[in-house]
């Protein structure tokens, strides 16, 4: 016979029964659920303020656009009009001058007042002149550094939402009685 009884195991070397109730594991997932819905709400503002701030400047360069294409075809149309009043006053057929003499006389003459619209008009061709040769340096492009520019918004929710499925499948599993 053998010294030992086979009523007389020890089974103190097998793992013990998991609790049912785990609060940290319950504590710790709605922790870091909330964590991501939090995350996203932000991500969600992010795009409605940042997006309604893109409208905003789209619509203050159309009104800027407006305002100088209204500003040029003013120019435009005074042009058009000292062109025609300058052809108008063309010269016509005289006869040829005659040998008379001339005398030389010192006469008074005044100045020529300046005409006040004229000079607005003048200033403001010198504006659009300047405004249309000053090159303004602007930066239009964006860093593409970061995670956010590698997957984009989507991405990373997807992302988020696959690991909180592998947390929750990982928990499944744990819970599950081995065979």
């Amino acid at each position: 016979m053998s010294t030992y009884d086979d009523d007389n195991v020890n089974y103190d070397d097998a793992n013990p029964p998991e609790e049912s109730n785990n609060r940290t594991f319950l504590i710790a997932a709605g922790g870091l659920g909330l964590l991501v819905l939090l995350a996203l709400l932000c991500l969600g503002g992010y795009f409605f303020f940042s997006n309604t701030s893109a409208q905003q400047a789209q619509q203050t360069a159309v009104v800027q656009g407006t305002q100088q294409q209204a500003t040029i075809q003013a120019g435009v149309s005074q042009t058009a009009i000292a062109q025609a009043q300058t052809q108008a006053a063309q010269p016509t057929n005289t006869l040829p001058p005659t040998n008379t003499p001339v005398i030389a006389e010192a006469t008074a003459t005044s100045s020529p007042t300046s005409n006040p619209a004229t000079a607005t008009v003048a200033a403001a061709f010198t504006q659009i002149a300047v405004s249309t040769q000053t090159i303004i340096a602007t930066s239009t492009a964006l860093p593409a550094t970061g995670i956010a520019d590698e997957f984009g918004g989507p991405g990373l929710a997807v992302m988020a939402i696959a690991l909180i499925a592998v947390i929750l499948l990982v928990r499944r599993l744990r819970a599950a009685p081995t065979r």
